[in-house]
């Protein structure tokens, strides 16, 4: 990872494996697979756009290990690092916030970062524009379409203003 970019935690299931795909019916040209029938949802392209973006991939997802040898190959995407959930405390104590939150911003370390999932709410971003120091961007993805061209467009568009003013006043 280089050490000034901003971050991209990844989820998988909604994101990368939209729930709106029916059995069989893929999103790009990925081959058959054998053993999870939900892999062949995964869309091939994906890889190569997630690595032409300006920021460091991190898988942040239940998924783990299996990202790097289950999705990462199908996609194109090169072994990556994984946010381990084992510290991860649950949401508060009315459970709106996300049980990733806090795990993610401690992960970041200070970073800007960008989270992309299909499970991300209000107070997911309040929490973080309060306890994170960085610029943030927590981008909830339409779980039944997964990563569409207007959610690689709005990733894109926040990265490169990261690239132009590095401390941008508006947060997420």
């Amino acid at each position: 990872m280089t050490a000034g970019r901003p971050l991209l935690f990844l989820d998988v299931d909604g994101p990368l494996i939209p729930f709106g795909a029916g059995p069989g019916q893929s999103r790009g040209e990925s081959p058959e697979v054998s053993g999870n029938p939900l892999l062949a949802r995964l869309n091939p392209e994906d890889g190569r756009r997630l690595l032409a973006l300006p920021c460091d991939l991190v898988w942040a997802t239940t998924w783990l290990d299996d990202a790097n040898t289950e999705i990462a190959p199908r996609i194109g995407l090169p072994e990556l690092p994984v946010v381990d959930w084992s510290d991860s405390s649950a949401g508060d104590e009315d459970d709106r916030l996300h049980w990733k939150t806090r795990g993610l911003v401690e992960w970041a370390a200070g970073r800007s970062f960008i989270w992309v999932d299909d499970e991300i709410g209000a107070m997911d971003r309040a929490w973080v524009s309060a306890h994170h120091p960085a610029p943030a961007l927590l981008h909830r993805v339409d779980h039944r379409l997964g990563l569409t061209d207007a959610d690689f467009d709005a990733i894109a568009r926040w990265l490169t203003r990261e690239e132009e003013d590095p401390c941008p006043v508006w947060r997420s």
